[in-house]
């Protein structure tokens, strides 16, 4: 049964809450977090990233969601520039989709050679390894839907004028081979699932539930993230300063609207 808006509601508040009060921790203690969220097409993440970035301060939350790269980047080190986009004290970035575009759509649609997927996939545990065993706090998330919900999802996009631009060449090419990415996606388990970066599946048959149970587990394999200070407690704001009044000055703002003619107020 699909959560409810109202329950979902509730139960995302408290938690949002929380995360408001890990920024606050991180920027105390100089935490560096980094949340990969993968998954197949129309999977949530979206969804899952405006509900846990919406209440944060933007200007320590990033997230990060790459276009394809250019020509030059193709010639760099295949993780470049996603280093680049790697969060200093204080930071948490969520990124949409991450260097394992390569063991997903670039290796399913031929984007990459075959020796540059292998290459990958010794080398992303090991970098991985490098970002953990210097402090960052990484979690990977694969965000799970059947393929009957995406094609749901899919076609709920084709119809949504709001939503179509969702939906990409690439996206639309992939339906036709869900089986090669399912199989994608166990060899990138295979190789990248590690004690020091596990991978955690998430069910995102229903998106609310999903966005949910993600965020629980995040808060709950956090350090302890108790401010070392207590929060300040907010005092009500003085009343407003004696605004002066220049009789004439502004006009009443229905009257700003004209039409071609110039006649006010219109409609």
């Amino acid at each position: 049964m699909k959560t409810k808006r109202k329950t979902y509601d509730a139960l995302l508040k408290p938690m949002q809450r929380e995360l408001v009060h890990v920024q606050q921790w991180q920027q105390a203690t100089g935490t560096r977090i980094v949340i990969l969220l993968e998954g197949r097409d129309a999977a949530g993440k979206g969804g899952v990233i405006n509900a846990m970035a919406n209440t944060l301060n933007p200007r320590a939350c990033r997230v990060v969601a790459l276009p394809k790269p250019s020509d030059r980047e193709r010639t760099q080190w295949y993780f470049q520039r996603y280093v680049a986009e790697l969060p200093a004290a204080g930071e948490i970035v969520l990124f949409d989709r991450s260097w394992y575009n390569r063991a997903g759509v670039e290796k399913v649609m031929g984007y990459c050679s075959d020796a540059e997927y292998q290459r990958f996939l010794v080398q992303a545990p090991a970098f991985e390894k490098m970002l953990v065993d210097d402090g960052v706090l990484l979690f990977k998330y694969w965000l799970a839907v059947d393929q009957a919900k995406q094609e749901l999802r899919f076609a709920e996009r084709a119809a949504d004028p709001l939503k179509r631009w969702k939906l990409s060449p690439v996206d639309l090419a992939a339906r036709s081979r869900y089986g090669d990415y399912g199989n994608a996606r166990e060899a990138m388990f295979r190789s990248t699932h590690s004690a020091h970066a596990p991978w955690w599946v998430v069910d995102f048959n229903d998106q609310r539930r999903g966005r949910l149970n993600l965020i629980r587990h995040f808060l709950d394999h956090l350090p302890s993230h108790s401010s070392p200070e207590p929060a300040l407690e907010l005092e009500p704001l003085p009343a407003p300063p004696q605004l002066e009044h220049y009789e004439g000055s502004v006009r009443p703002i229905e009257d700003r609207f004209t039409d071609i003619n110039g006649n006010g107020n219109a409609e």
